[in-house]
């Protein structure tokens, strides 16, 4: 079996590697349908991130099974399944209380820009769909195991209430399907934060109400000015640098609430200046596993379509110039065709 490894900077190849097979009694064996790139995927690729050996790529992903433990009861060869980048037993306290990204048997996924997968804790991982899904579908399925769930738990944690103003920090994926979220969940005002036409055009569609482009402190004096100088009653921080991290807070009303999915990387808060904004925090690895079976619902009725974040398709074998093409901002988010 071929697959995404990557060697170090912008070293990304194609290349033979084990095939999967069931080694724990919970573990389920995945041919997937669809897979793809995520943004986060860049810091390693980009040398931020640094990878210390070879390192199989990919967390995202939607298939059918092949094969399943001993163990695993929920699901069974042949249906149609999504799961998360964090695996779950989804019964331990953590999982009960929703943050199955934070289970205590979590497991990381890596692999998946490949034919075939395995899942461990397939039970309390993956959801199988009511029945195979059509080929046009599978887009926005794929989009549920990472950018979508990513997007919801942002507006989630940010608070995001009908009738209220939201901000969205990022116009990746995660913060496109983060304007997504925070529509759908009511809000009557949602800014992108957005620089580029094409994800600005994207951002209208998913439901934004207004675009800033700026950054910074001139982002955050921009968002002043559309809220009359209170600020936004949520913002969603869908990027990850120091940046994104202060403009959003600064963005964010006294008494309101920022959520933050965006993956930090050299971001360090001045207790002092966060004690004196009156602004909430709250964020990390999104438990998509909470969130899968309304948004598979949602999808299956046909009422988002948050697959539209996949701009450019290519056979699983030209994963290498999927990531130049995300890296370069030529394309939003990468689906790789196995």
């Amino acid at each position: 079996m071929k697959g995404a490894v990557l060697y170090g900077p912008r070293d990304i190849r194609f290349e033979e590697r084990d095939a999967p097979r069931i080694i724990a009694p919970t573990d389920a064996i995945l041919r997937l349908s669809a897979t793809c790139i995520c943004g986060s995927d860049l810091w390693p690729y980009r040398g931020i991130s640094p990878v210390a050996e070879p390192s199989p790529m990919g967390h995202e992903y939607c298939g059918i099974v092949e094969e399943v433990g001993k163990a695993v009861t929920s699901i069974r060869p042949g249906q149609f399944v999504i799961g998360s980048f964090a695996t779950s037993d989804n019964t331990c306290p953590h999982c009960r209380y929703g943050y199955q990204s934070s289970c205590v048997h979590r497991e990381f996924m890596s692999g998946a820009q490949a034919p075939v997968l395995r899942v461990p804790h397939a039970d309390g991982t993956l959801v199988a769909t009511p029945e195979l899904p059509p080929a046009e579908m599978i887009p926005n399925l794929l989009a549920v195991s990472d950018v979508l769930g990513t997007g919801w738990f942002a507006a989630v944690a940010a608070n995001v209430q009908p009738g209220k103003t939201a901000v969205v920090v990022g116009d990746g994926a995660v913060g496109l399907l983060g304007v997504l979220a925070a529509r759908q969940l009511g809000a009557q005002r949602v800014i992108a934060m957005s620089r580029h036409p094409a994800r600005q055009q994207l951002a209208r569609e998913f439901g934004a109400t207004d675009i800033v482009t700026e950054r910074g402190d001139e982002g955050v004096a921009r968002i002043k000015e559309l809220t009359k100088g209170v600020g936004a009653d949520a913002v969603l921080e869908c990027v990850g640098t120091q940046e994104s991290m202060m403009q959003a807070i600064h963005a964010t009303r006294p008494g309101g609430s920022v959520g933050y999915v965006g993956v930090p990387h050299g971001v360090e808060l001045r207790g002092e200046e966060l004690f004196y904004t009156h602004v909430r925090l709250h964020g990390g690895p999104a438990p998509v596993r909470r969130f899968l079976p309304d948004l598979i619902g949602l999808v299956w009725s046909g009422k988002i379509n948050p697959g539209k974040v996949f701009d450019l398709t290519l056979p699983l074998d030209q994963v290498a110039e999927g990531y130049r093409a995300m890296d370069e901002r030529r394309a939003i988010k990468t689906l790789l065709r196995p």
